[in-house]
């Protein structure tokens, strides 16, 4: 029983920080000193220098940043590229329309005449990551203020951007600091532009089970697309061109067939967006209180208004397809977040951190001249721009969300640049619904009427009170009655007539919101220095106060590695979760009355007469998805899953519902990363979308 209880004790100090050595989003170039002998303990074969090389082709040549907000990998040497379907989703809605709806029926190319341009997709590879934080120490040493400070930093990282891109005019380079500015690295990176659409499941498969199993286990989505990076014919990044061939990379993934057993070794390497486990009380109660829950309300509401036209309108359903993707994946983890920091008591344990962190602190006189104003400073500057954080995100998510004003701004920025203008009005238009935007202003308007006290509104209500007797729908009918903005049309028309387009009146309701915006920054950012010079010496005290251990910085969309096994996990009391799922799931969830419980005919057939190919399991079954405790976040979507050799297993795509704070701290028994597994993309690529083809360029493992 003692041995227990001090097992017990232990467990919980240790929960008491918010890293550690087993978790974690790892910097590449620190791999052999961090994470090389935990790795070759678990069972990994690979090494730190086959992961990241400067010298030689290695695993991160093979992963991309995948339009600056996923990631995708490189499968075969003719630079066929696998992201997720919900990374893809925005190029596929782009490229759909009603008669060529690629969201809903999917696409295959069968040849590369027939991959189709995605316009604006970008791909980024990673070309090295060095550390720079001396150069940088040095260059800013001299500063006596914040303002010399900033000034001198801008001057030094200029200097070292410059010299690493030199004159190749394919490259670029960025300084980024890592643990709250106290460390900085020089990172290069080469970016293709000249991406094309190769294929994808219908939605029914990609997106099956939709908001409703969003962030949930047991999951059956196929959540997969297929891209390929192109280059000129000397491998170089290029504009879109007929004449451009298929990328040649410098490395390529091989997949595994082999499949995952429960407690298998496996990596995801990736670029995770943002992730703050150094976040204090005040902050979290920030989160928590105004960022989520303000969010979780507005984002409702709006959100409502748009599946009802959505399920109405096939047409509307594609052009707002990706818009309400991207709003309701935030909506529903802020709402799982939110719920997750009240279970797991996460308030209360990052109080007692800071517990420890003061008393460590107290302990020495130098400490406290370093770091004793370190929370004092995060607090002040957190309550002193609470109010104004409050009135920017509720005005940001109410009428900032009217689409009608939105292309305002744009239309503007580009008045002298006919052809820009003309593309940009030709991309908005083309995926607009004036009657949706109608009901989602008088919904938003009505909203903003009721998070905003009078003392604080724009001008705009006042037109509303003093012309429309307070009738918030009168004045929205009014202004889409009479706005040039509606349509591309009307917006040609009055450029050719000569309207002043500042006294339209969706121009004037523009400027009334923008209006308000520099008064609640300039006072939400009042203590912004004040704030980040806080954070570094939190976070430097932190490190200090943990010396020895392995410890990583915050996510920031940079390219990361964390670790981990396939593993189950128990959510609750007398509930045990499988580390997979199969297609069986698929079929048991099936409801053709709801369309995010579609069932395609032809995966019916295939799993009927149990044509899974090499693909299906000993046992007869089709595997889906599966489980791993890799630590990872936003951005790591369409991250390879890869085995102890580095052979892709799958693509990481979801987090669990029940670690939904894990941005802010990590719960090694709950946490969770949703997979689905190589061996389904490959079965419906191959089998379903019949595109076997594809699989001829890709060296698959047996």
């Amino acid at each position: 029983m003692k041995k227990i209880n001090l097992l017990v004790i232990a467990m919980f100090v240790l929960s008491l920080f918010p890293m550690k050595a087993d978790e974690g989003m790892w910097l590449l170039p620190l791999l052999e000193k961090m994470n090389g002998k935990k790795m070759a303990e678990m069972g990994f074969t690979l090494t730190p220098e086959d992961i990241y090389s400067i010298n030689h082709s290695s695993l991160k040549d093979a992963i991309v940043h995948f339009g600056g907000g996923c990631t995708g990998e490189i499968v075969s040497k003719n630079g066929l590229l696998f992201t997720n379907h919900h990374c893809g989703y925005g190029s596929i809605q782009r490229l759909s329309s009603v008669e060529h709806n690629y969201l809903k029926d999917g696409y295959w190319a069968m040849n590369l005449k027939e991959e189709l341009p995605a316009k604006g997709l970008t791909v980024t590879f990673l070309e090295s990551f060095t550390d720079v934080t001396k150069q940088v120490e040095k260059g800013i040493r001299k500063a006596s203020t914040p303002a010399e400070r900033d000034s001198l930093l801008a001057v030094v990282t200029e200097q070292l951007q410059k010299k690493a891109v030199g004159d190749n005019k394919h490259i670029t380079a960025q300084v980024r600091s890592f643990y709250g500015g106290n460390s900085y690295y020089l990172i290069v990176y080469k970016t293709y532009r000249d991406i094309r659409f190769v294929g994808a499941p219908p939605s029914s498969i990609g997106k099956f089970g939709a908001d409703t199993d969003n962030w949930m286990w047991p999951r059956h989505t196929g959540d997969f697309s297929v891209f390929r990076v192109y280059a000129d014919k000397d491998n170089n990044p290029a504009d879109y061109s007929p004449d451009n061939v298929p990328y040649t990379p410098k490395n390529f993934l091989k997949i595994s067939l082999k499949g995952v057993q429960e407690g298998d070794p496996t990596i995801i390497m990736g670029y995770p967006g943002r992730t703050n486990r150094f976040m204090t009380r005040s902050e979290l109660v920030e989160q928590r209180d105004l960022s989520n829950a303000i969010a979780i309300r507005l984002r409702g509401i709006r959100q409502e208004v748009l599946m009802a036209d959505m399920e109405a309108d096939p047409k509307i359903m594609i052009q707002y397809a990706s818009k309400y993707s991207g709003s309701s994946n935030g909506w529903k983890k802020w709402i799982g977040m939110n719920e997750t920091f009240a279970k797991l008591n996460v308030e209360e344990r990052r109080a007692q951190e800071e517990t420890k962190f003061t008393e460590w602190v107290n302990q020495s006189p130098k400490r406290v001249a370093k770091y004793g104003k370190a929370l004092e400073k995060i607090n002040t500057a957190v309550e002193g721009r609470a109010e104004a954080y409050a009135l920017l995100l509720k005005t940001s998510e109410s009428v900032g969300r009217i689409e009608l004003t939105g292309i305002i701004s744009r239309a503007l920025r580009n008045i002298d640049n006919p052809e820009r203008l003309n593309a940009t009005l030709e991309s908005f238009y083309k995926d607009y619904s004036v009657s949706t935007d109608r009901k989602v202003a008088k919904a938003m308007i009505k909203a903003y009427l009721e998070e905003v006290c009078a003392d604080n509104r724009a001008d705009f209500v006042k037109v509303i009170e003093n012309d429309f007797e307070g009738n918030v729908d009168a004045y929205v009918d009014y202004m889409f009655d009479n706005s040039v903005f509606v349509s591309k049309d009307k917006f040609d028309e009055a450029i050719a007539a000569g309207v002043d387009l500042n006294e339209d009146p969706a121009a004037k309701l523009f400027y009334s919101v923008s209006a308000v915006q520099p008064a609640l920054m300039k006072e939400y950012t009042k203590d912004a220095e004040m704030f980040a010079q806080g954070k570094k010496e939190y976070i430097a005290g932190t490190l200090e106060m943990r010396e020895g251990e392995a410890i990583y910085p915050d996510a920031n969309s940079t390219m990361r590695l964390t670790y981990g096994q396939v593993l189950p996990y128990s959510p609750r009391d007398a509930v045990e979760y499988l580390h997979y799922t199969t297609l069986d799931g698929v079929m048991e969830k099936e409801d053709p009355t709801n369309w995010e419980f579609e069932v395609p005919a032809r995966l019916k057939e295939l799993w009927k007469n149990k044509d899974f190919g090499q693909y299906g399991l000993p046992n007869g079954k089709m595997p889906v998805c599966f489980l791993s405790n890799n630590d990872i976040t936003g951005g790591n979507s369409g991250s390879p899953i890869l085995n102890g050799n580095g052979e892709l297993i799958g693509l990481a795509f979801d987090g669990n519902w029940e670690s939904m704070s894990s941005d802010i701290i990590f719960e090694p028994e709950l946490q969770r990363c949703i997979n689905v597994d190589a061996r389904y993309v490959l079965f419906i690529i191959d089998k379903f979308g019949g595109a076997g083809y594809l699989l001829n360029e890709m060296e698959i493992v047996k």
